[in-house]
């Protein structure tokens, strides 16, 4: 069984999130980094991973990243601010 992902990305200057699920996080968030991906992520330059969990199941990642996406600003920033305090890009550290 392969693993599921939830990843919020931010944009340079941390004011937008993008929460989103894959089962290969590294190709999914070089795809956002180099603008492949359309919509949202594209349009507001959210390519810095910031946050990211690693669930059993991808099935189990979507429950999260969608319990996640009801979550406010506030809890959101919390959340990322305890496992990444300076907001650093992680993408370096899953490669």
């Amino acid at each position: 069984m392969k693993n599921g992902f939830v990843y919020i990305l931010t944009n340079n200057h941390n004011t937008v999130l993008y929460i989103g699920v894959t089962s290969d996080l590294v190709g999914r968030v070089w795809q956002h980094k180099e603008k492949l991906v359309e919509g949202f992520s594209k349009k507001y330059n959210t390519d810095k991973l910031v946050f990211f969990e690693v669930h059993v199941s991808i099935e189990e990642a979507i429950i999260r990243e969608k319990q996640l996406k009801k979550w406010n600003r506030e809890w959101k920033d919390r959340l990322i601010s305890e496992n990444n305090p300076d907001w650093i890009d992680l993408y370096g550290s899953i490669l």
